[in-house]
């Protein structure tokens, strides 16, 4: 952090450096959440990122460049992150990292955009990708394709017909409910209870209580990484009996951390996981454990697979040219056999959204096991 703090202190210095710099190395900027709600989020992202620098420098860098990185908190407030993405154009960035907040990447990108340099986002709101930024690409499921794979788990199966759903009242939360409830209608599965909750939200007592009086077949749990640990932990408190079920931070590393047992039979499904069975995975898993003393959660395998991504299109194209960059991205097809650092073989379409294999998940005795692999969206 008190890099981070020195380098946003001479950001304005630096971005006036010698045009000789700019050209001996590989500038990436990360736009992070390293304070405010998204805490836990952005810190994950930015590790992710730094662990594949250091990797890919140690290696030769990039069409034989190094990557000089550096990370500004956007203290999870979307004017903060405008201001900032201003700031990594004005450093002449080859490439944007973050934010990982939906929030804060709908209003950040326009600078990016402006600018034309590519922009990696963890933000799954489905709005990222429809507004025709060329420069915009996911490194998570964009909500359109992760929720009908939790309709079909409802369905398919816990077969059932009807469902409550507690989720978080900001651009994620409400555009995640927004897609979830379009999901379920195909699969025949009723809404009894639409639960809106707050960002930061501490008490969950009221939320819980509807949601046990809805008496549905299942609950969706839609919140952040803390506000989703409290609601398990209500949950468990209330004697919740009926499955819960959500899409990536419910299982995550962070909230089992901070729910404990409450978190034991929650099931999501997640892009990423550090629990998966893939080679390339369970060594970025060792190395993360190793440089931080810590386990990753998906938002650090979204950052960390994001560099090299960037390495394995710029070495396709053959030199640092953002507009090539950015047409090479579309349509892109990744093999991990190539790449190991992209961890699994992914593609992108023309709106910057990916697709590869998923994981569905359990929390079983503290711990997320992977309890089914599922195929890429395109292979339906």
């Amino acid at each position: 952090m008190k890099r981070t703090t020195w380098l946003v202190a001479g950001l304005l210095g630096w971005a006036v450096a010698t045009p000789s710099l700019a050209q001996d190395v590989v500038r990436i900027v990360g736009l992070v959440e390293l304070s405010g709600t998204g805490t836990t989020s952005g810190t994950n992202f930015d590790n992710g990122v730094k662990l594949a620098v250091k990797e890919i420098n140690a290696t030769g860098g990039i069409l034989g460049k190094k990557i000089e990185y550096t990370s500004m908190d956007t203290q999870s407030q979307p004017q903060t992150a405008k201001a900032l993405a201003q700031k990594a154009v004005d450093m002449d960035a080859y490439v944007v990292m973050g934010p990982v907040f939906s929030g804060s990447i709908l209003v950040s990108m326009a600078e990016t955009k402006r600018a034309e340099i590519p922009n990696f986002t963890g933000g799954e709101a489905a709005a990222i990708t429809q507004q025709g930024n060329p420069y915009i690409f996911r490194t998570s499921f964009t909500q359109t394709t992760a929720m009908p794979k939790v309709a079909r788990y409802l369905k398919d199966t816990l077969k059932a017909k009807t469902v409550a759903i507690m989720w978080v009242n900001n651009d994620f939360g409400k555009g995640g409910r927004d897609v979830f409830m379009k999901a379920l209608e195909p699969a025949g599965i009723k809404v009894v209870a639409d639960i809106s909750t707050d960002p930061g939200q501490l008490d969950f007592s009221g939320a819980v209580l509807k949601a046990k009086q809805a008496n549905a077949d299942a609950l969706f749990v839609y919140t952040n990484e803390e506000e989703s640990a409290r609601a398990l932990r209500e949950l468990k408190k209330q004697g919740y009996d009926k499955p819960m079920v959500g899409e990536t931070v419910l299982t995550s590393q962070k909230v089992i951390e901070l729910a404990g047992d409450a978190a034991n039979g929650a099931v999501a499904h997640v892009g990423l996981t550090a629990d998966a069975p893939q080679p390339a995975i369970k060594k970025y898993d060792e190395n993360f454990q190793k440089e931080y003393k810590t386990r990753s959660d998906h938002n650090g395998l979204k950052g960390y697979s994001a560099v090299y991504i960037v390495k394995a299109i710029t070495e396709q194209i053959g030199k640092f040219d953002r507009k090539a960059f950015a047409n090479a991205m579309h349509t892109a097809k990744i093999s991990a056999a190539k790449y190991p650092g992209v961890l699994m073989d992914v593609s992108f379409d023309q709106n910057g959204d990916l697709d590869r294999e998923s994981f569905m998940t359990k929390v079983v005795g503290g711990k997320q096991e992977v309890i089914a692999i599922l195929p890429p969206a395109s292979a339906k």
